[in-house]
């Protein structure tokens, strides 16, 4: 099969030059998705992904794979911007029509290499498996597994990498008795803490604190023995945060847990809230520091954004979370809340 590799330049809008191209990537991407995880209800649009890869926060390249002058994969290089990073993201995906030609050792060799030129020496990758019966390759942490036939699996081995952490995907069917269960976390977490929650931009006043709490979740999350660098968060870069997802189609929700003496947030989660109700709304970040753990504060800031879920954005079908395997005290939450797994990922680490 003939094919070619091409970085593809980040358009500014989609109706303008290179938008249709984003689209079609965007498309893509969405397929393949939903083939490795076995569920087609989170699928971003290209309005909701555009705004991520112009963020300078996190700066990506993207190579594409054309086959007869279409898409048939992508491969897509992210760079932490922190200057004592050693560390590239590499994530190269094929259409499985087209697996098995040789299509996604190229992407991986243009992103592997463009990870080089940037002086980059860690690279970390990642792959869906849906859970089979069969052979498993076990993380060494000792929590998860993927199975060993998977094309992901089979994929990064063969290229060299290494498996590092094995994470668990999550759904929660919605509607959810939000109300209830808030009433059941708050007693739980008892009088030094409470909460608040809001849509959309973090109100100033709480800004500096946000920043601390997206920092401290970089080193705080589980992350087994894959290299971390600690992420630098400041006002500037939360509110820039609000406005890049201002411009997508989707609407952040934001729980917070204080810490009433010293009035200092020490938990939040956010939800990411798609228009479309047939689409999932996707948990994004969700932290409690780790001096204030063992006080149920994680089913607290959870619990407080699926009320104002329930209240302000219903219709949806289901949540979708992502957590390491080895993250016993957040997985207890969710299944306590009713979160069952559906799909596993892999993260693979390779050094050069």
């Amino acid at each position: 099969m003939s094919f070619t590799i091409e970085r593809m330049p980040i358009p500014e809008t989609l109706d303008g030059p290179g938008g249709a191209d984003f689209v079609e990537m965007v498309l893509v991407r969405n397929a393949i998705e939903a083939e490795s995880s076995g569920l087609a209800e989170i699928s971003p649009t290209p309005q909701d992904l555009l705004p991520y890869w112009q963020n300078p926060y996190s700066p990506q390249v993207l190579f594409v794979a054309r086959v007869d002058g279409h898409i048939v994969g992508r491969g897509v290089l992210t760079l932490p911007i922190e200057e004592e990073s050693p560390s590239a993201r590499l994530r190269p995906e094929v259409l499985a029509a087209f697996r098995g030609q040789g299509i996604g050792t190229a992407l991986l060799e243009a992103v592997e290499s463009a990870a080089r030129d940037a002086g980059r020496t860690v690279f970390e990758t990642e792959s869906m498996a849906v859970p089979t019966e069969g052979e498993q390759v076990h993380s060494p942490t000792g929590f998860g597994s993927v199975p060993a036939d998977n094309v992901g699996v089979r994929f990064a081995a063969r290229h060299g990498y290494t498996l590092g952490q094995v994470a668990r995907g999550s759904r929660l069917p919605l509607p959810f008795d939000a109300a209830g269960a808030l009433g059941v976390a708050a007693a739980a977490s008892g009088p030094a803490y409470r909460t608040e929650a809001w849509t959309g931009a973090i109100p100033d006043a709480r800004l500096v604190d946000l920043a601390h709490l997206h920092s401290r979740m970089s080193t705080d999350a589980p992350a087994a023995d894959l290299e971390v660098t600690p992420e630098v968060w400041d006002a500037d870069r939360v509110r820039a945060l609000d406005e890049l997802r201002a411009k997508t189609g989707t609407t952040t929700l934001t729980s917070v847990v204080e810490h009433v003496e010293s009035g200092r947030l020490v938990a939040f989660s956010e939800l990411s809230v798609p228009p479309d109700t047939a689409l999932a709304v996707h948990q994004q970040d969700t932290l409690v520091l780790k001096e204030h753990r063992g006080h149920r504060l994680g089913m607290l800031a959870k619990v407080a954004n699926l009320e104002l879920l329930e209240r302000e954005h219903g219709g949806h079908s289901s949540v979708i979370t992502f957590n390491a395997e080895e993250n016993r005290p957040m997985l207890d939450v969710n299944e306590a809340i009713g979160f069952a797994p559906f799909v596993y990922e892999a993260v693979w680490e390779k050094r050069v």
